[in-house]
């Protein structure tokens, strides 16, 4: 998600003369003490977060005030997403956004239901004129929820300005917030940036624990460094409410009392969320679901909320001298952290005290650098090229465990052999950012766009055999993200009898995420913006549809599909359009009358689609 800040602390942009408690009141029971569960600027999976999630004491129906005069400028209605969601425009170009309601005001509600009857659509996505649904400071727009992609009954509150960027409503003044709670530190983590730099003698990312007293963390011991050093840091603020992991906004790195880095999230731009994937560690967010900030500019980032990024905001360890590093947190309410602790220069050695002991031969990439690692052996590794050999020297050894580190930017061997063992480097292509590429070979295709891609990319694919026989495409490295998505090209041996009902699947876990795709000519072209194991499966089985309540006064259904996912959902009453409400988290449809409260009766069809297309129908007469 790309950035613009603004400076330090300041408040968002108001118009002449206006203060914050002029400007806007407080959506949910102004005057009372809010209990929020997310903040501006929070790290989520995929984006950050835009605005404040306003608990409801896990109840539904609270009333939603408009936070300033103005007119509602357009309502949504999804099962993902905000759900249910107002905005509403004001006078001085603002918009605020109210997200995951339950209902709109009746005539907006009303409204909004003939649209979806007219449209014969469940999801609409509505714009209003100014002068169609006027609202005053104070009136009630709707009614809190838990609709769309929530996790539980609350307001998603944002403040945009006139470009549609994200502000911070908690640096609007809302007495109604309290937050005397500074951020909250974990962990630390050092990572070498270049093949040259190590962290107690190794080209490791190591996580360090710490240590606290009051507001003021430690490391106790210095931590043997040298070369380039990018800090990252595992860290999360708290309003008032110490389950909820709120995001922190300002950050600040010192090398003995010199700034390298400073950073402030104050305001958002909507448009591009995976930018997200440059300012927080995403391969230890893939491995262990903690995301770190990096505390450093990294290829690939364009977000532009860094006020100091001196040598990107790298620590550079050399010489004799320990670099004193000081870093403070603090959020919006100018509650404040520092973790203070001491790099102690470590010229790189070749014979090191401890290494992870390996079993067998090891290897992963860190930036421009491939690392392997495999038992220590009495004979030389070699590497070959051109059918000459020449001896391979190890970056660090000890008796267990050998450590060889090459750049990846320089041109590989064609083979190497380690104790015996003849190992090909598996990187098919270096594909550079912001360029067409295309990597073709007898079993896939992949084209790479010139947005497509944060930096330089080692691309590494392979087909698995799998003990069924299914052929599994390992493609990419799923700790890499990509920017946008690319488009795959898979070119089966054996393509299925049928194509009409055979997609492409991404492994999740123990589950499988549809992907889709086009046949044509035996192959399966398909786009994706992760990396990952794909796979081509056939789903046949319809989806199933078991009612809960089918009678005059409620029409309600659960619906299920194990493969491809539901695509669609129709119902008709005595041959008349039926408007369903789709709840994703409960998987329930929940019929709604065109006229509130009517009863339903007579000949009712529901007929439910998923993404292969393969239909269920559901029928009942009621009188």
């Amino acid at each position: 998600m790309a950035f613009v800040a603004l400076s330090l602390k300041s408040q968002a942009q108001l118009s002449e003369g206006e203060t914050p408690s002029e400007s806007f009141l407080f959506p949910i029971r102004p005057g009372t003490t809010a209990s929020l569960a997310g903040t501006m600027g929070e790290l989520r999976s995929t984006h950050f977060h835009t605005g404040i999630d306003i608990r409801t004491n896990n109840q539904i129906g609270w009333p939603v005030l408009a936070a300033a005069s103005g007119y509602i400028s357009r309502a949504t209605v999804t099962p993902g997403g905000f759900g249910l969601a107002l905005y509403v425009k004001h006078p001085n170009g603002y918009t605020t956004v109210y997200g995951h309601l339950d209902r709109f005001r009746k005539d907006i509600q009303d409204y909004v239901r003939q649209e979806r009857y007219r449209r014969k659509s469940s999801t609409v996505d509505l714009y209003f004129r100014n002068n169609q649904f006027p609202v005053n400071r104070g009136d009630t727009i709707g009614y809190a929820g838990n609709t769309g992609s929530s996790a539980g009954p609350h307001l998603h509150f944002d403040i945009r300005d006139e470009e549609n960027f994200a502000l911070n409503p908690a640096a609007f003044a809302f007495s109604e917030i309290s937050d005397k709670t500074p951020p909250v530190v974990r962990k630390i983590a050092l990572r070498p940036m270049n093949q040259y730099a190590r962290v107690n003698d190794v080209f490791a990312r190591t996580e360090f624990y710490v240590t606290r007293s009051g507001n003021q963390y430690q490391l106790n011991e210095p931590i043997l460094a040298w070369g380039d050093i990018g800090l990252e840091i595992l860290a999360y603020d708290i309003v008032d409410h110490p389950a909820y992991k709120c995001g922190i906004n300002f950050m600040e790195v010192y090398a003995d009392d010199e700034q390298i880095f400073q950073a402030s999230i104050t305001r958002l731009n909507l448009n591009d969320s995976r930018q997200i994937f440059t300012a927080t560690n995403f391969p230890t967010f893939r491995e262990s679901g903690n995301m770190f900030y990096k505390l450093y500019v990294d290829q690939g980032n364009q977000l532009p909320f860094y006020h100091i990024a001196l040598n990107q905001g790298v620590v550079r360890v050399s010489g004799e001298n320990p670099v004193q590093i000081k870093i403070k947190l603090s959020d919006v309410n100018d509650n404040t952290t520092y973790l203070t602790f001491t790099l102690k220069p470590s010229p790189p050695p070749v014979a090191v005290t401890w290494l992870e002991p390996v079993q067998d031969i090891q290897w992963t990439t860190d930036r421009n650098v491939w690392k392997i690692s495999a038992p220590t052996c009495p004979v030389n590794a070699l590497s070959w090229r051109n059918g000459e050999p020449m001896v391979m020297d190890a970056a660090y050894l000890n008796s267990a465990t050998t450590v060889y580190l090459l750049d990846l930017r320089k041109p590989l061997p064609d083979s190497l052999v380690i104790c015996g063992r003849k190992i090909v480097p598996p990187f098919r292509a270096m594909v550079p950012p912001q360029t067409d590429y295309l990597f073709s070979n007898d079993v896939l295709d992949v084209r790479f766009g010139p947005n497509d891609l944060f930096d330089t990319l080692y691309f590494t694919c392979q087909p698995i055999i799998r003990k069924d026989s299914t052929v599994t495409y390992q493609i990419g490295d799923q700790r890499i993200p990509l920017k946008q998505s690319v488009q795959v090209t898979l070119k089966p041996a054996t393509p299925p009898a049928v194509t009409a009902k055979a997609s492409v699947y991404r492994l999740n876990g123990k589950g499988y995420v549809y992907m889709g795709g086009t046949w044509k000519n035996n192959t399966i072209n398909f786009t994706t913006r992760d990396f990952g194991q794909f796979v081509i499966l056939t789903d046949s089985i319809p989806p199933v549809i078991t009612p809960l309540q089918v009678n005059r006064s409620e029409i309600r259904l659960r619906i299920r599909d194990d493969l491809s996912g539901i695509k669609d959902y129709q119902a008709t009453l005595n041959g008349q359009w039926l408007l369903l409400n789709y709840d994703e988290k409960t998987r329930t449809l929940q019929a709604e009358p065109l006229i509130p409260r009517s009863p339903l009766k007579g000949q009712l069809i529901v007929t439910v689609t998923d993404y292969a297309g393969n239909e269920q129908l559901f029928s009942s007469t009621i009188n």
